[in-house]
């Protein structure tokens, strides 16, 4: 039985050697790390960031020093505090340390290019979470292949591959692994999803993870037209916008320019009443004399004369 991650690496055309592999020891980075290391022998590194979460990640630690030895691959290790703040999504808030702990160890060893074991399953549950909280485009397009955070760029090339069929192949090589078991913990989302939620998909719809994949592939196929719409009228409006150039654009592109506006140029997503508001506002400012400012996710948005304006996080008088 071939291992299928070896099978999603050999479709990767133009593997960006040497290459970094996100290893936890789970089964899905365990099999892709020995696709990877069997693939390309000794251009491969692992690297490895201890949460600090429970008792059991010393262990899980000692497990991949003792795999990557065994493989003859390069072990890089990091700690990290994954701990959440008051109203801050555990989930969230782990995910980002973890990366900017990966993005850190591939940096310290020169490596650009860090591959993670995320697949078909995962995509499918990222884009429940986005449907569960009204997500547009941009979250039902799931995980794409690539993303650059803190100067990495992180792949995922096993996008298409089914969690199942990791973890047969796991069983058949007798290729040890080790379970997280906070897994099990339904207080998370995303456990409750994969317990309870594909399960049940998979009984009522088999294909859906072939069909969610295409959905993902055609949202974000229309998520980067609306992006490429937005930088078109943006750049007529100018660098701050110009409110008489926004206030002739259709509400639907109105909106999606100010979307993009705050995102790329802010860092700053608004909530769907506050994008609405902000909507309102420009709509009704008419007059020189009319106001607007408005609390915009960490910031504020202000009209000064002609243009509209961002600024960081400020109390609102």
């Amino acid at each position: 039985m071939e291992n299928p991650a070896a099978q999603a690496l050999a479709s990767w055309a133009e593997a960006p050697l040497p290459l970094a592999i996100a290893y936890s020891g789970g089964a899905d980075s365990t099999a892709l790390l020995h696709a990877a290391a069997a693939r390309w022998p000794g251009r491969v590194h692992a690297l490895h960031v201890h949460h600090g979460l429970q008792q059991a990640a010393d262990g899980f630690e000692a497990h991949c020093v003792a795999a990557c030895a065994a493989l003859g691959v390069p072990l890089h290790s990091g700690r990290v505090d994954a701990r959440h703040a008051a109203g801050e999504s555990p989930e969230d808030a782990a995910r980002r340390a973890r990366y900017a702990t990966l993005a850190t160890l591939a940096l310290a060893q020169g490596l650009r290019h860090v591959a993670l074991a995320q697949h078909a399953d995962d995509q499918v549950e990222t884009m429940l979470i986005a449907l569960s909280r009204g997500a547009g485009l941009d979250g039902l397009a799931g995980m794409p292949r690539q993303i650059a955070r803190h100067g990495v760029s992180f792949h995922r090339p096993l996008l298409e591959v089914h969690a199942e069929a990791l973890r047969a192949w796991l069983a058949a090589a007798g290729v040890a692994h080790v379970d997280d078991p906070t897994n099990a913990e339904l207080r998370y989302t995303r456990n409750r999803i994969r317990g309870q939620v594909l399960p049940a998909l998979g009984l009522a719809l088999p294909q859906f993870r072939e069909t969610f994949a295409r959905s993902a592939r055609n949202a974000a196929r229309a998520s980067a037209l609306l992006a490429e719409v937005a930088a078109a009228d943006l750049a007529a409006a100018g660098s701050p916008p110009a409110l008489a150039v926004l206030r002739a654009l259709s509400p639907e592109r109105l909106a999606n320019a100010l979307r993009h506006w705050l995102k790329r140029d802010h860092a700053a997503v608004p909530s769907e009443a506050q994008l609405q508001e902000l909507l309102n506002q420009i709509a009704a400012c008419g007059t020189r004399g009319h106001h607007i400012r408005l609390k915009i996710a960490a910031g504020r948005v202000e009209r000064e004369g002609p243009v509209l304006r961002w600024y960081n996080a400020s109390p609102l008088s």
